[in-house]
């Protein structure tokens, strides 16, 4: 039966008022919404660039280049492995991806392919794979390829560092949501809306960020620093982390640098010996080799981790960290090692970054397409409600066309809320849906219709649309939610935003043409108690 059921009313209710609440702001005036920001939700709609303007970029991550570096590293390691073990050798060399070198004693070859074995570490992602095949000697002469799947793994790697580094410097910027996308095997998309200068985004991407160690300065007081009394072999640098234990947000560190993040080749999530959180990290030979010398002169100490002149750690040094690898322990959470591993590793861009393509959407550019956006929604909506008013009257053509808005408003805000960027294809999936949604109302009054003149009376008639017509409506928005997934997984920019838009959509006008459609039904019937449908 058509009855007013509490838990939908209750549901639809709460539905739209929080659909109402959460799409309030993008209906008033910035100054309004500041003076209200208590109150109202901080998310708008998020306008993608081709509706708010702003700057596009396609780079190329110089995979090749950091190749070639990692082999001369491996280089540096052969060089060095081979003079600690006091092992003559000669043609040190790096051809394309591969280290050649000679051992002139042929009674020390398999000394030296047993230290060879050491460099070739198996892949993270593939254990079974190491990262350098050697070669058998010949005549003493050894060949140390870089293996594909290595090149592929460090390729891959480069280029979701690129991105996270990228994503904090735009972030520095204060550019509000950049999409940041990789395309293809070794290409990032950057489109930042409300950046219209896109020299500026480039300079911002392609610098460097200057990751230090430095020795804590131990024999002044912080308090000397913080009234002036700095010597003149140390600085003061901002120490958020120090807040977190009740001390002053600085710390004294000495200007002399022990190694610089160029030499840090990784670092992950590691487990200390009491089980907790630590990081592990390793350097570069001669990172290692500089390192190792720094930190066995300084046991008990501490060194200072800073990234563009802020501390981001100060653990004490607890021995000497030789060898190219060690642990910074410490009171770490999981997300704390997490965020430093990150910091460490974004620190710096792995890779050269070149700039393929670039281009900039106007402000004035961006209005214009919202406005036309604007327009087109505008048009839509009146032209289902003409159509609606002209194909079941009045009382259902208003029904269907308050469902609509209920709609609305739950697309809005949902979209608010998940800061879903809206761009013109995403404009497109929304008036799509306003045409989805009205769908579900026609097969609905189609099916009453047809029950009416089958002699049905109208509270009958109304149960077998909705009861009848929902079968059908489920099995068309199932597909259309599957296209959307399928245009989501595999999409990239512009086309994502569609999908996202339309699969949003496809919920939002399902609730409101069932549920909100059923209960207005049955709000007339319970009042008007009708002998015959307006419709029939």
């Amino acid at each position: 039966m058509m009855e007013l059921s509490r838990w939908k009313v209750t549901l639809v209710t709460l539905a739209t008022l929080l659909g109402l609440w959460l799409s309030l702001p993008n209906l008033l005036p910035a100054s309004v919404r500041e003076q209200l920001k208590m109150v109202l939700p901080a998310n708008t709609l998020n306008l993608g660039l081709d509706l708010q303007g702003g700057s596009y970029l396609l780079l190329e991550v110089d995979t090749k280049g950091l190749i070639k570096q990692r082999v001369g590293n491996l280089l540096e390691d052969v060089r060095l492995e081979l003079r600690k073990a006091d092992i003559a050798f000669t043609g040190l060399a790096q051809v394309e991806n591969s280290v050649h070198v000679t051992i002139q004693d042929p009674a020390r070859v398999t000394e030296a392919q047993k230290i060879f074995r050491r460099l070739s570490q198996p892949l993270t992602n593939s254990p079974g794979v190491n990262t350098v095949i050697i070669s058998d000697p010949v005549g003493g002469k050894f060949v140390l390829n870089y293996t594909k799947e290595a090149i592929a793994f460090e390729s891959a790697r480069a280029v979701d560092q690129s991105i996270v580094v990228v994503g904090r410097r735009i972030d520095n910027l204060g550019t509000k949501e950049p999409s940041i996308q990789r395309q293809g095997a070794n290409r990032i998309v950057v489109q930042a809306p409300g950046e219209s200068d896109p020299e500026q985004l480039k300079r911002v991407i392609g610098q460097t960020a200057r990751l230090t160690f430095q020795m804590v300065d131990e024999n002044t007081t912080l308090q000397d620093a913080l009234a002036g009394r700095v010597p003149a072999d140390a600085e003061l640098l901002p120490y958020p982390e120090a807040e977190r234990f009740g001390q002053p947000p600085y710390i004294l560190v000495k200007k002399r640098v022990l190694v610089s993040g160029d030499n840090l080749t990784d670092a992950s999530v590691g487990i200390d010996q009491f089980q907790k959180s630590a990081i592990d990290f390793r350097f570069d030979s001669n990172g290692a080799r500089k390192f190792g010398s720094a930190t066995a002169n300084n046991i008990g100490k501490r060194f200072a981790i800073i990234l563009d002149g802020e501390v981001v750690s100060a653990p004490t040094i607890q021995s000497a960290i030789t060898g190219g690898q060690g642990q910074i322990t410490g009171n770490f959470t999981v997300r704390e090692a997490s965020e430093l591993v990150n910091i460490l590793k974004g620190g710096a861009l792995p890779a050269e970054l070149i700039v393929e393509e670039q281009r900039t959407v106007t402000a004035e550019l961006g209005a214009d397409a919202v406005e036309a956006g604007r327009i087109s929604t505008i048009i839509a909506f009146l032209s289902v409600l003409v159509f609606m008013v002209l194909a079941y009257g009045f009382l259902f053509g208003g029904i269907s066309v308050i469902a609509l808005l209920v709609n609305g408003l739950l697309l809005i805000g949902a979209m608010s809320v998940t800061q879903a960027t809206l761009t013109l294809p995403g404009i497109a999936g929304l008036i799509l849906t306003l045409a989805m949604a009205v769908d579900a109302n026609v097969l609905i009054y189609e099916r009453m219709r047809d029950e009416a003149r089958l002699g049905r009376n109208p509270v009958l008639a109304c149960e077998a649309g909705f009861s009848k017509a929902m079968l059908t409506i489920i099995d068309a928005n199932l597909t259309t939610i599957g296209a959307a997934v399928i245009l989501f997984m595999f999409g990239a920019g512009p086309v994502r935003g569609f999908a996202w838009t339309l699969s949003i959509g496809v919920i939002t006008s399902v609730f409101s043409a069932v549920l909100v459609t059923q209960i207005l039904t049955a709000v007339w019937l319970k009042t008007a108690r009708p002998k015959t449908l307006p419709i029939a």
